[in-house]
């Protein structure tokens, strides 16, 4: 593979701990911010408030060697690809949400499924 991944900024939610954070996107759920690194500010134009945009983001600290889990809500054990779950060979995390704002670098969204301070990686239109 060539290049290096680079982040763009954190994702600020109000999730502390994994046992906190849910299992999917919600879009009636708290409120949460993309916060961009002022190199990226720029990347921002022509995004609007109420657009959906695909956020790809870095699961940090997780296990990428386990192929087979039972899901968070119980259920028959699944492959990591019919899953949802954070632990799996490449963690990126990809979820839609709708722009509720934009100012000053950071997107103001609803209901991420990650813990704060997670690395973002890239905003792209959905």
């Amino acid at each position: 593979m060539a290049g290096e991944l680079k982040t763009i900024g954190k994702i600020r939610t109000p999730y502390r701990s994994v046992a906190e954070c849910p299992s999917h996107v919600d879009p009636q759920g708290p409120p949460c911010r993309l916060v961009l690194d002022e190199a990226f500010h720029d990347g921002l134009k022509g995004l609007s408030p109420g657009q959906d945009i695909l956020v790809l983001y870095w699961f940090e600290n997780v296990d990428r060697d386990n192929m087979v889990q039972t899901p968070r809500r119980g259920g028959s054990k699944r492959g990591v690809f019919a899953l949802r779950s954070p632990h799996r060979p490449n963690p990126i995390a990809a979820s839609v949400v709708r722009v509720e704002s934009i100012e000053n670098g950071q997107l103001a969204v609803r209901g991420m499924d990650c813990l704060d301070g997670t690395p973002l990686l890239d905003i792209k239109p959905a």
